[in-house]
């Protein structure tokens, strides 16, 4: 069994989804693992794709980059990966809230890293009216190493709240059971 990766962006329109999987379909391609949405107009896509090993990689690639010209998307990858193995647990959801301005993720996303913090999702969103500051809201699920507790997560996010001007809140995620 080999592994890909296939990542597209374009502006957004109906039939994106069809079309990639449908090339899926015609190569034997199993999407395992997807990511979908909208950013302000552009459909994104990554996915995580199971194949067979006698998958004719260039074959698959050609057909893509011609539904990728017919659906108008801007960049579409495709590429082999290893085998990564199981997942990080995410265990908390970490929500950040404030005036917009650069830095906010950078400050969380590296007081995470240097706590070996592993993020194991991410979204942001921006929120603007007409002459007024934009609202930034971000969300992320999180998977904490041994040993380090919910308390010291806090702890540590307060310090970037207070660096940042912005609101942090923790909580523990809720497990569904599918």
């Amino acid at each position: 069994m080999r592994h890909l990766a296939l990542s597209a962006i374009g502006r957004d329109r109906p039939g994106i989804v069809s079309g990639v999987s449908a090339d899926l379909l015609a190569h034997d391609v199993n999407i395992e693992d997807s990511q979908m949405t909208i950013l302000r107009g552009y459909f994104t896509l990554v996915l995580v794709l199971a194949a067979g090993d006698e998958l004719d990689s260039e074959s698959l690639r050609a057909e893509l980059e011609r539904t990728a010209s017919r659906l108008g998307l801007d960049a579409l990858s495709l590429s082999e990966i290893a085998e990564a193995g199981a997942a990080a647990e995410p265990s908390c959801i970490v929500t950040v809230y404030g005036v917009d301005h650069p830095g906010i993720v950078h400050a969380v996303a590296d007081g995470l890293a240097q706590r070996a913090i592993d993020i194991t999702d991410l979204q942001t969103r921006l929120v603007a009216e007409p002459g007024r500051d934009g609202l930034y809201a971000m969300t992320l699920e999180l998977a904490l190493p041994e040993g380090f507790s919910r308390e010291q997560l806090e702890e540590l996010l307060a310090a970037v709240s207070d660096a940042q001007g912005v609101q942090v809140t923790v909580r523990a995620l809720e497990q569904d059971v599918l």
